[in-house]
């Protein structure tokens, strides 16, 4: 078996296609390129089914709408082994997101931080002075922190530049499933990031997932397209498929898009002409 069909057996049997091209983030690497959500599943059981059927091995969960004992901690007993990336969903000002941010460090024992300032209740879009703020307090404070933002190519780079380990911009609004709502924008930030580019947000099916990792993005990040799909555990393992053969077009690299038709056969030796 020569190297090319050992890829193809790998990557059938369901595993890592490419290893030399894990995802690193903040020293820490990755073989999946998918992360996933745990909220708004049927039952605690689906989830974790879900979460197993993606192949994701970061985990995030909303600090402050998951109870960290009771029935809230479930979450995070049924997924023990994955790397939990709280987030600060719910949040309106810096403050409140710092806030957040601690009392997961304290409670979760990990420095990951997904960071969301919201700054309007309808579209849900960050309020990007707020969430500039938090973000610089949480990086001096030794988190290792990736912000949720809108699709904004100059945004991006100033949380770059603040020394946050990833930036995740919008897809398209949160929940929506309208999938990439302006690829221009996400291809030019994936193109120009300093850090890896992670979508988040909008992400309705497995080929919205395809396109955003076609566009260049280090990986996607995805909840409701999962957990309220039809099959849950289906869907997660659509989107495992999904973002492995987007990277994988798009290390590979795609045709020009043409205006006329191209024969793939060349014309010239045909047989009776």
């Amino acid at each position: 078996m020569n190297h090319h069909d050992t890829t193809l057996a790998q990557t059938s049997a369901g595993t890592t296609a490419e290893p030399e091209d894990a995802l690193e983030i903040a020293g820490i690497r990755l073989s999946s390129r998918l992360f996933i959500g745990t909220a708004g599943y049927p039952s605690q059981e689906i989830m974790a089914e879900a979460v197993r059927a993606s192949g994701a091995e970061v985990v995030t969960a909303s600090i402050r709408r998951v109870s960290l004992q009771g029935h809230g901690s479930d979450t995070f007993q049924k997924l023990k082994g994955a790397r939990f990336l709280p987030n600060t969903a719910g949040c309106e000002t810096a403050r409140d997101a710092i806030m957040t941010a601690e009392l997961a460090r304290e409670a979760l024992g990990t420095n990951w931080i997904k960071v969301e300032v919201i700054g309007d209740r309808e579209t849900l879009y960050p309020d990007v002075a707020e969430l500039l703020e938090a973000c610089r307090h949480l990086v001096d404070d030794g988190f290792t922190v990736l912000p949720y933002c809108n699709d904004d190519p100059v945004v991006c780079e100033r949380l770059a530049d603040l020394g946050c380990a990833a930036v995740m911009p919008m897809g398209s609004l949160i929940g929506s499933g309208m999938g990439v709502a302006n690829p221009a924008n996400l291809e030019l930030i994936c193109r120009r990031a300093k850090v890896p580019v992670i979508v988040d947000a909008g992400i309705g099916t497995a080929s919205d997932a395809v396109i955003a990792m076609e566009l260049g993005a280090a990986a996607c990040l995805i909840n409701t397209a999962v957990a309220k799909a039809d099959d849950p555990v289906r869907m997660g393992s659509a989107m495992r498929h999904a973002v492995e053969a987007g990277r994988l077009a798009y290390r590979a690299g795609r045709i020009p898009r043409r205006g006329r038709a191209e024969p793939s056969s060349p014309q010239l030796g045909l047989v009776g002409s």
